[in-house]
C-alpha cells in the first residue's frame, strides 16, 4: 500500500509524480530543485542559497509526513558542476548533524529542470 504526501509549503509537482510517497515503512521524497513554493520560480543566488531552498522544501515535505531530517536514511545530490560540491556540503551538514548520518551519493549531471544548479532527493524511514 502506498500513500501520497503533499504540502503547499513545498513546490507542487510539475509533472506526473508526487512530492513524496510513503510505502513499506519509508517516505520517498522526489528530487527537489530550488523552487520557491509561492512563485514556482528558481530562487536567485549562489548554489548555497539554492541548497538552502531545497532543504526547506524537503523539510516541509518530511514534516507533512510527520518526519524530520533525523529520519533520512539516504540522499542523492545532483550537481551541474561538481566543483559546487563543497559549498553544497556545508549547507547539507547544517541539516544532518550527529547520530547516524544518511548514506549519500553526489553526481554531476549535464542539466537539470529549469536550469537549476542542483537537485536533491532522499528516502526517510518512518522510525529512527
Amino acid at each position: 500500500m502506498k500513500k501520497q504526501i503533499a504540502t503547499r509549503l513545498a513546490p507542487q509537482a510539475v509533472g506526473p509524480y508526487s512530492q513524496a510517497v510513503a510505502a513499506g515503512g519509508f517516505v520517498f521524497v522526489s528530487g527537489q530543485i530550488p523552487l520557491d513554493p509561492e512563485t514556482g520560480t528558481i530562487v536567485a543566488g549562489d548554489v548555497k542559497t539554492q541548497a538552502e531552498r531545497i532543504f526547506k522544501n524537503i523539510g516541509a515535505i518530511l514534516n507533512e509526513a510527520g518526519l524530520d531530517f533525523t529520519h533520512v536514511v539516504t540522499a542523492t545530490v545532483f550537481l551541474t558542476d561538481i566543483s559546487d560540491f563543497a559549498a553544497v556540503n556545508e549547507v547539507y551538514a547544517g541539516y544532518f548533524k550527529g547520530g547516524v548520518l544518511p548514506a549519500r551519493s553526489a553526481v554531476q549531471v549535464g542539466a537539470l529542470p529549469k536550469q537549476a544548479k542542483l537537485e536533491i532527493s532522499c528516502v526517510a524511514g518512518t522510525e529512527n
